[in-house]
């Protein structure tokens, strides 16, 4: 228990510490280059997968319901596994998961009344008085970037080809590298996670 307690506060000072700094400090869209490969892009989001979006507030408000529903399960998830003495790798997988998932939830519940919502060439505020946001309307903080290359395919690949093209091309932030991290474990470490039981 005190070794997944750890993990997600870890992972949610980490990630909360970040996105903050990056609201409260970067204009929307600004974007500082690291190195050719590594950059901070600061975007937001609804909280789906590739910054997608359906159904307006109604879908917004879904998805933020969904996520607590889904929190709660990765949560009893992690729970029954320590009371079960379950193997460290699932113990901390399952800890990145349920940090991750925590960590964008924070956005999605809180960001909108904590934070006010600039218009044009201004920077948020933390516990701004303009913040006029509700509850469960904050939209997920991104700022990691990584295009590793970028150019134009060749003529020969079918439908692609000869259209510009980046690879990776996915801004993403520290909970959703811990989510990944935690379902990239599961995968490759399926058998000490996941150990058969002897008849």
């Amino acid at each position: 228990m005190k070794k997944a307690i750890f993990i997600i506060f870890i992972v949610l000072l980490i990630d909360q510490i970040s996105k903050v700094y990056i609201k409260t400090n970067f204009f929307y869209g600004e974007e500082v280059v690291v190195f050719d490969w590594f950059r901070i892009h600061f975007i937001e989001n609804n909280g789906m997968a590739w910054g997608a979006e359906f159904g307006g507030k109604s879908g917004k408000l879904f998805l933020t319901i969904f996520r607590l529903f889904a929190i709660t399960g990765i949560g009893y998830w992690l729970f029954t596994s320590i009371k079960k003495n379950a193997h460290n790798v699932l113990i901390v997988a399952v800890s990145l998961i349920f940090a991750g998932a925590m960590g964008n939830i924070i956005d999605s519940v809180f960001y909108g009344v904590v934070f006010n919502t600039p218009g044009g060439h201004e920077i948020a505020a933390l516990f701004s008085e303009q913040a006029k946001g509700t509850l469960f309307f904050g939209k997920v903080v991104d700022m990691l970037y990584f295009p590793i290359w970028s150019g134009d395919l060749p003529s020969w690949i079918p439908y692609f080809g000869g259209k510009s093209f980046t690879f990776f091309n996915a801004i993403f932030n520290v909970a959703d590298t811990a989510i990944s991290t935690g379902v990239g474990i599961l995968i490759f470490f399926n058998k000490k996670a996941f150990p058969k039981v002897e008849e």
